[in-house]
C-alpha cells in the first residue's frame, strides 16, 4: 500500500488548490477513508473547506494534521514543467505542493490504510484533521475545528503535523515545538510643524529613536532547553509627510516578538510597555498574537516517531523548534503532544518544489511505525 502513496501524491497536486481553494483535495482524501471505515464530518467557515475524519470512539486518539491549499506559483515561464502537472525528473517528483505538503498527505492516508489492514480492530482511535486554509490567512482552518473539538471536550492525545521538516535526509529533523508570534503596531505622537521652527514642534521619530535602540538592546530571556532566546525585531516603520520641509505629526513602528515558553505574552507586553513609559512617550500600542509557543518534551509521542525513523532511515533524528508558526500551534490547545514531521524543507514555497520519489514511500512507512508504536505497543499500558 505504500506504493499506492507516490499515485496519490500525484493526483492531489494535479489539483489547483491555490490558498484557500480545496480544488477537490479533500474529496480524493475522503474517498480513501470511507472505504476504511473513517466518519467523516465537514466543516465549512467562510468558503473554506475542513475535514474531520475519526476512525474509532475510544482513547488514546493519534491525530494527523494537514493542509490542502498551497501558495501561488510564482513566474510560470521560470518553472521547467507546470507546478500542477506533476513530473519527475532524476528521481525527484516535481509540482506545486510536492513537499508542503501533498505528499505528507498521501503518506497520511497510505500508513493509515495499510496499518488499518494489518489491524482491522485495532484499540484506540485515528483521527484527521485537513484544512485548505493554512498557507492564508489561517482564521477558518484548523483553528475553527479545534474550536469546535472544543465545544463537545472532543480531546486528541497526539498529533503529528505533516509539515515538511528535514533538512538534507528523510528522518533528519523533528519539530517538537514552535515559537510564538506577538506582534505590536506602536504609534508615538509629536507635534507636526515646519522643519524650519523645531522649537514649535516634537519630531516623534528623534523622541522615538532612543526608546527602539533600547526596545532592540533588550534581552527578553535567555531560552531553554528546547528554545532560543526570545527576538524582536522591527518589520516595519512610517511616518512623514512625504516632503522635506515638515516635521511629522506620528510615526508608526510595526514590530514582531519570536519568543518561547521562557516568557509569556504578559511578560513581554508589560516590559515593552515599562520601556516606552520610561522614554516619556506619548504613545499608542496594539497587540496582536498570531500564536502562543507550544512544545512537546520527549514522552510516547517523540519516542514513537524517533524508534519509527530510526526503523526506516536508520537514523537518529534531531528535535528543533526553528522556524515560523504552524497549525501545530491550535492543536496544542487540546493536545498535549504535538510534533511535526515531514520530507526535505529544502524547495518549500520555491519554483521547481519537489521531493525525492523515494521519500515518499519511506515516509508512508515511518508514519505507519508511529501508528502501530502508540495504538499497538503503548497501548497496551495506555488502555490499563
Amino acid at each position: 500500500m505504500h506504493k499506492d502513496a507516490l499515485a496519490l501524491s500525484q493526483q492531489l497536486i494535479s489539483c489547483r488548490s491555490l490558498t484557500p481553494d480545496d480544488s477537490g483535495c479533500q474529496e480524493i482524501l475522503i474517498g480513501r477513508l470511507n472505504k476504511i471505515g473513517f466518519n467523516i464530518e465537514k466543516i465549512q467557515s467562510n468558503g473554506v473547506e475542513n475535514i474531520w475524519a475519526r476512525r474509532g470512539t475510544t482513547a488514546p486518539v493519534l491525530c494527523f494534521a494537514g493542509h490542502t491549499d498551497v501558495v501561488p506559483t510564482g513566474p510560470l515561464d521560470q518553472w521547467e514543467s507546470d507546478p500542477f502537472t506533476p513530473t519527475i525528473r532524476d528521481g525527484k517528483l516535481y509540482g506545486r505542493g510536492a513537499a508542503d505538503m501533498k505528499s505528507s498527505l498521501a503518506a497520511f492516508i497510505t500508513a493509515i490504510e495499510s496499518f488499518v489492514h494489518l489491524h482491522p480492530n485495532h484499540s484506540g482511535s485515528i483521527a484527521l484533521l485537513i484544512t485548505s486554509d493554512e498557507e492564508g490567512p489561517a482564521v477558518d482552518g484548523t483553528v475553527r475545528v479545534v474550536e469546535l473539538l472544543k465545544e463537545r471536550e472532543e480531546k486528541i492525545d497526539y498529533c503529528i503535523v505533516g509539515e515538511p521538516t528535514c533538512l538534507n535526509q528523510l528522518g533528519d529533523t523533528i519539530k517538537n515545538g514552535r515559537r510564538g508570534s506577538l506582534s505590536g503596531t506602536l504609534t508615538i505622537k509629536g507635534i507636526q510643524g515646519h522643519i524650519a521652527y523645531p522649537h514649535l514642534a516634537k519630531n516623534p521619530i528623534h523622541l522615538a529613536a532612543p526608546c527602539i535602540a533600547e526596545l532592540a538592546q533588550t534581552e527578553w530571556d535567555c531560552g531553554n532547553e528546547y528554545f532560543p532566546p526570545t527576538t524582536w525585531q522591527i518589520s516595519n516603520i512610517s511616518g512623514g509627510t512625504g516632503v522635506t520641509n515638515v516635521i511629522p505629526g506620528e510615526v508608526e513602528v510595526i514590530f514582531n516578538f519570536r519568543f518561547s515558553t521562557a516568557s509569556t505574552v504578559k511578560s513581554l507586553q508589560n516590559k515593552v510597555h515599562q520601556i516606552l513609559d520610561k522614554h516619556g512617550l506619548k504613545y499608542n500600542l496594539d497587540w496582536s498574537l498570531s500564536g502562543k509557543p507550544f512544545l512537546t518534551p520527549r514522552g510516547d509521542l517523540v519516542d514513537a516517531i524517533n524508534d519509527s525513523i530510526n526503523k526506516v532511515m536508520n537514523i537518529r533524528p534531531e528535535l528543533s523548534t526553528s522556524g515560523g508558526t504552524s497549525d501545530g500551534r491550535f492543536i496544542a490547545e487540546i493536545c498535549p503532544q504535538v510534533v511535526e514531521f515531514g520530507p526535505i524543507n529544502a524547495t518549500i514555497h520555491k519554483i521547481n518544489e519537489c521531493v525525492e520519489v523515494a521519500d515518499i514511500e519511506k515516509l508512508s512507512e515511518i508514519y505507519q511505525g508511529t501508528i502501530e508504536n502508540l495504538l499497538v505497543k503503548n497501548c497496551l499500558f495506555f488502555c490499563l
